[in-house]
């Protein structure tokens, strides 16, 4: 039996929480599916806080050029504006619907994170932002009974009829079998792609589902080579790669070797506060030359009482291993953490889909270049979820689009099976994991990127699941976008190509058809049929 709405959301961070008080407040709709609990999500995971200008020192051309400088010359000026300029008014408006951001006196309490040049980062409960704005954005969606929250119902594939986007398959947590439901259009919002990586900061549902759906449907995958290492991830064995928080180095925190030098000055001049990729090559050469696997987070010399009260929740966790962040020396290393690519997006979150929109970590509307600045990812959330959920609105309108297939159809993975058969996932997982840390991690070359293309290759040869054949894909597409820019550029570093070169400043795109080109963005202001713009040359080998 299928089923019927207005419009479906997957995903409940956020981006899709946003998205749906937005199509909601047209009257519409809407059904939420999420494949854990609503809360689970990167956005509860979320410590350091949102960029936003609020305070009186601060003005968006400064969160405009800190944006820009942290993306190294591939961010679009106008989905940065778009996000700056518009953020203040989604923060405001969360304010109003109750958040409880932290306070000083009465007022907002600022804090500043690397690569930003003013202290602009709004934080909640210390370091719990992330889990504070989903529990006011779900408290807001609740109380709009057009839209329906449907938690553990695992999406395994969008529906596309004539050649539009017309719905989603996914599996009941009810009946425990697949069903169908359609939709007017459908929204991505589930997030990134960490666990395609050994070490990660992720949570467990970060998979990438959403980006491999989208590009079986078709759509236009964009910069997925740049993919974020956080800095410092909790290394200590038997314990999980727990974030420690780009704000304790803001709030004074020092990185440190393992003989106790601090070492950041033989790497860059801004220290401990320069953008996270440049530390976190620095915390791996630092390791190299002294032999050690990792470094540490140095926060002694910080008032204790305040270091619990402003990280709460990193003192009891590094407590439960047995480690003080008053006292003592915290073991860090590098861990996958964010993806700047993904679905490709005007500045409405329409994809090159008809009918399938994307926001948040799933997409990629340029606004972080090829490195995310800190703490702009649940602005994103907010201005783009927002901005998807309207389109769609408007978009609804449209007369009929062009018919490209007759008939209503699943989009299949090629030569998938069964989401229950037996692949052993785990292993393929597992197998899949280790080579992306070895060979597409924060250092790459030529060599090591073909080895790794060659062995997804042989992976995907097997009979998998489906789900297993959705991360075999993400992480061969991840592979393939990093063999094909020949240059070092933000969170991407060959050390076959260490230096930026001007020519290769675009954006690569994937196609369902293997394809990879460079392109410009989607016109924000083309008609709703998001036509791409016209493709670049390919920049010629240096």
């Amino acid at each position: 039996m299928s089923l019927e709405t207005d419009f479906v959301v997957i995903g409940s961070g956020v981006a899709g929480l946003r998205a749906s008080i937005a199509l909601a407040a047209s009257g519409a709709n809407v059904t939420v599916l999420t494949k854990d609990k609503a809360s689970e999500s990167n956005t509860e995971y979320a410590q350091g806080g949102v960029a936003v200008v609020l305070s009186d020192d601060d003005n968006a051309e400064l969160h405009e050029e800190d944006t820009l400088v942290a993306g190294a010359g591939l961010c679009d000026p106008e989905a940065v504006e778009t996000l700056v300029t518009d953020g203040t008014k989604y923060i405001k408006e969360l304010i109003d619907w109750g958040i409880e951001f932290d306070r000083e006196g009465g007022k907002l309490s600022f804090t500043q994170e690397a690569a930003h040049s003013r202290r602009r980062i709004l934080h909640a409960h210390g370091d719990s932002t992330g889990k504070e704005i989903v529990r006011s954005l779900i408290a807001r969606a609740g109380r709009e009974k057009r839209i329906n929250l449907l938690p553990f119902a695992n999406t395994e594939s969008l529906i596309v009829e004539g050649g539009r986007c017309t719905g989603v398959r996914f599996l009941d947590p009810i009946l425990r079998a697949p069903r169908s439901i359609s939709a007017k259009a459908v929204i991505l919002c589930t997030g990134g792609a960490g666990q395609l990586y050994q070490h990660t900061t992720n949570p467990s549902v970060a998979t990438g589902d959403g980006m491999a759906m989208a590009y079986f449907a078709g759509a236009e995958m964009a910069d997925m080579e740049f993919v974020q290492f956080h800095p410092t991830a909790l290394s200590l064995e038997g314990a999980p790669r727990f974030l420690l928080s780009e704000a304790m180095r803001g709030e004074g925190g020092v990185l440190r070797n393992v003989k106790g030098e601090r070492f950041m000055g033989r790497y860059d001049e801004r220290l401990e506060m320069a953008p996270r990729d440049i530390v976190s090559r620095s915390i791996v050469a630092e390791m190299r030359r002294t032999g050690s696997r990792n470094v540490f987070l140095d926060m002694t010399a910080i008032n204790g009482e305040f270091l619990k009260e402003r990280f709460p929740k990193i003192y009891e966790t590094c407590m439960f291993y047995g480690l003080d962040i008053t006292a003592d020396l915290l073991p860090v290393s590098p861990a996958s953490h964010y993806c700047m690519g993904g679905v490709r997006t005007d500045l409405h979150g329409r994809s090159t889909v008809p009918g399938l929109y994307a926001a948040g970590e799933v997409s990629c509307t340029g606004v972080h270049g090829a490195n995310r600045l800190a703490s702009n990812s649940l602005l994103e959330g907010l201005v783009f979820g927002a901005r998807a959920g309207e389109a769609a609105v408007v978009d609804r309108s449209v007369p009929e689009w062009p018919a490209g297939v007759s008939n209503r159809r699943d989009v299949p993975l090629p030569d998938a099976i069964a989401a229950g058969s037996h692949d052993i996932s785990t292993a393929v997982r597992k197998r899949v994991k280790r080579v992306m840390w070895e060979r597409v991690g924060i250092l790459r070359d030529g060599e090591s990127l073909r080895r790794a293309i060659t062995e997804f290759d042989h992976i995907a040869s097997a009979h998998l699941s489906t789900s297993s054949r959705k991360f075999v894909t993400l992480a061969t597409l991840v592979a393939k976008a990093a063999l094909w820019r020949e240059e070092s550029r933000g969170a991407h570093f060959r050390t076959d190509f260490p230096e930026p070169v001007e020519a290769w400043r675009v954006h690569s795109v994937q196609k369902r058809d293997g394809s990879i080109f460079p392109a410009g963005r989607i016109d924000p202001d083309s008609a709703s049929d998001a036509t791409p713009t016209r493709s670049l040359q390919k920049p010629a080998r240096q």
